[in-house]
């Protein structure tokens, strides 16, 4: 594989990249013999990946969250395995119909708790390793998430949903008759932040930690007041405190990047650690109780901001930022367990990996590779674990969705302990990734891309060819696994994905690059730059383009449309096509509005418009079709009947395909991931 690695110049990220591409490291199936059979949508069903590893205090043994999609139920299944760090023993844990998930060991490393809804609704559980008893641990109303053993292992904290008490208004209803059938009572909404996609219209709730002994009982609620309470949950050494993240100043629905760090005690009593402008969360104590390690953002108004590793003293004093000359996000913070330093976690260029800095903030390289936990299109993903000297991590390949491997000693080669894919993929011949670094028509920018090729692809023919524009705008793909895109491959089309300006992973300059301008001509013209490249190497044929993308990815192909008609057909996946309605109608409008444009929809409209695909809809030739869920709330359908409606004014050859009872997600489900990309092929096949 011919494959070009050139890092931008990101200071300290550049010691992450002196290793080998992931996936020039690992090319499973790639020899396989041309008589095998391709990728086709029924194979969707047959996918498994590893996730949420958990290593055992000792580093000996790592549990992970085995997720299946499941033909029968339409969903993914989530069972707990284990296996040995040195790839023995692997076997199921906990392992059925039911969901188990979570898993967290106990600071002895003989219990672990997890979370289940074997019984009905999701609930706390807590089984012993040598036995195998388990033990129901709560009986509770709403899920619990977050579980956090306390340093002795006697009590359980996690954070919970709690309904706010009361109505905005005392209406006094006259009283129903006997086996009168009238409508529904009225629902009231008086919150800024009042519906969230996936779960409609919300009712006024607030999220608290609460504490419950290990061996099972009443749940304790530790936090109160009409404030959130994040995650993760961290106690103080000697057990005494438990510090989160919280926003409790009076006017916190408005505060998008406003949070501080709290201490609560477990005997009343709270304590505020940070109050800095911006957002501090993520806090985590370190074993000897000395430090608190946490993550940092500031409240600059700009789309994208880094987020950085900051220790400091248990009162909040000695402050330190960690990662002051690493131009990039940080998250998931691990401390190691002697005190000395952290694992992270940070996407480099589309890849994510492990880094570890100690207190000096010196930084190196831990693990790398990290992916395949997102099935449908190649987004960075991944997880990882460290405890007793073993780090475990879940990593795939172009060719594989995430497998479970090991890295210990700091200097051997990670091992690989599963292969859950090769009876479904082993026997397939699947799409190659290549790697493509080209500059931008219209400044220059250097921008990192990738292809796909057909199974049996053939260098000396030139192949029709779709650009797949990812969403956010600010989040990366990288070389991982799609199910999407193979698809499209096996059905013979070249496959061509960027990272544009905007996409993270690059440094913030380069993400703040598309600030005030998506979907724009600037963005345009990275992909267009990319097409023309695979063109100039005789690989796409120009006169055979296709054009998909899903939610910002589906704003800019929209606005691509508008401005060329270079493209055979378009398969726009739930996008806004005006800004103007999309922010006054969506349930992102509290962080979108402030952060992502110069000012308010009614004071910047010539803004909002000239950012709005609907503006160039008299220049659209282009066949369409559009696809979005009904219940869609992140990008509402009806920005897509207002595009419809336009094209079918227009004249344009267009269709409407709605996902019923679908949230944003509309490949969350294996048979809508099935759905969308055969309606896509189905879609370009018509106008090839």
């Amino acid at each position: 594989m011919n494959v070009s690695y050139k890092p931008l110049a990101l200071g300290v990220l550049a010691a992450f990249t002196l290793q080998a591409p992931v996936w020039a490291q690992d090319a499973v199936g790639t020899d396989a013999p041309a008589a095998i059979s391709k990728f086709e949508s029924a194979d969707v069903f047959e996918l498994e990946y590893a996730d949420s590893p958990a290593v055992s205090p000792d580093g000996k043994t790592v549990l992970y969250v085995r997720r299946s999609n499941d033909i029968m139920t339409d969903g993914t299944r989530s069972n707990i395995w284990m296996a040995a760090a040195d790839g023995s023993d692997h076997r199921p844990l906990l392992s059925g119909t039911k969901s188990y998930r979570s898993p967290v060991w106990s600071p002895d490393g003989k219990r672990i708790a997890y979370l289940s809804n074997e019984h009905g609704k999701t609930q706390l559980y807590v089984r012993w390793m040598d036995t195998g008893q388990t033990a129901l641990v709560t009986n509770l109303q709403s899920s619990p998430s977050g579980i956090t053993w306390s340093p002795d292992g006697s009590q359980i904290a996690f954070t919970m949903s709690v309904k706010e008490k009361g109505k905005p208004l005392n209406v006094k209803m006259p009283a129903k008759p006997k086996g009168a059938d009238w409508s529904p009572a009225v629902t009231y909404v008086s919150k800024a932040r009042y519906q969230a996609d996936g779960r409609g219209i919300l009712e006024p709730a607030y999220t608290h930690v609460f504490i419950v002994p290990a061996d099972g009982g009443t749940a304790r609620q530790l936090t109160d007041g009409n404030y959130n309470h994040r995650g993760p949950i961290s106690f103080t050494a000697d057990g005494s405190e438990i510090i989160v993240s919280a926003n409790r100043s009076d006017n916190w629905e408005y505060e998008q990047r406003e949070s501080n760090l709290y201490a609560f005690g477990l005997e009343g009593g709270m304590r505020e650690i940070t109050n800095a402008p911006g957002a501090e969360y993520g806090a985590t104590v370190s074993p000897d109780g000395k430090y608190i390690a946490y993550l940092k953002m500031d409240d600059q108004k700009l789309a994208y901001r880094n987020k950085y590793l900051h220790v400091m003293k248990l009162d909040g004093s000695d402050d330190r930022n960690l990662s002051a000359d690493i131009d990039n996000s940080l998250e998931a913070l691990t401390w190691d367990d002697k005190s000395k330093g952290l694992y992270y976690q940070m996407t480099v260029r589309g890849v994510a990996q492990v880094g570890y800095a100690d207190l000096s903030g010196k930084h190196r390289p831990v693990a790398y590779g990290l992916g395949g936990t997102t099935l449908g299109r190649p987004y960075e993903s991944g997880t990882y674990s460290a405890a007793g000297g073993t780090v475990a991590f879940t990593k795939g390949t172009p060719h594989r969705p995430a497998d479970l491997y090991v890295a210990r000693g700091g200097k051997a080669m990670p091992r690989q302990l599963t292969s859950l894919n090769e009876d479904a993929l082993g026997h397939k011949t699947l799409g190659d990734v290549q790697e493509i670094i080209y500059n931008s028509s219209i400044d220059g920018e250097e921008i990192q891309g990738w292809y796909m090729t057909p199974p049996d692809y053939d260098p000396s023919k030139k192949y029709p060819t779709i650009l797949e524009i990812h969403g956010g705008p600010h989040l990366s793909y990288g070389p991982h696994f799609s199910a999407e895109m193979q698809r499209f491959a096996a059905e013979g089309y070249v496959v061509f994905y960027d990272n544009h300006r905007g996409s993270t992973s690059y440094g913030e300059r380069f993400a703040l690059l598309l600030q005030n301008k998506y979907s724009s001509e600037y963005d345009f013209a990275d992909h267009m730059s990319g097409l023309d490249a695979l063109i100039e190497k005789g690989i796409a044929d120009a006169d055979q383009l296709y054009i998909t993308g899903g939610s910002a990815g589906g704003i800019a192909s929209a606005y691509a449309i508008g401005l060329t008609d270079r493209f055979r057909a378009a398969a726009v996946a739930k996008p806004v096509i005006n800004w103007i309605s999309k922010v006054l109608t969506a349930d992102s409008y509290l962080g979108q509005i402030p952060f992502q444009f110069p000012g308010m929809p009614w004071d910047n409209v010539e803004h909002y418009w000239k950012r709005s695909p609907l503006s160039l809809v008299g220049n659209v030739t282009t066949p369409t079709l559009l696809i979005t869920g009904e219940a869609d709330r992140r990008t509402p359908i009806s920005e897509t009947e207002q595009f419809y409606q336009a094209l079918k004014l227009r004249k344009v050859d267009t269709l409407m395909v709605r996902v019923p009872e679908s949230p944003h997600g509309i490949a969350g489900r294996p048979s809508r991931l099935i759905a969308k990309v055969e309606n896509i092929l189905a879609w370009f096949e018509k106008y090839k």
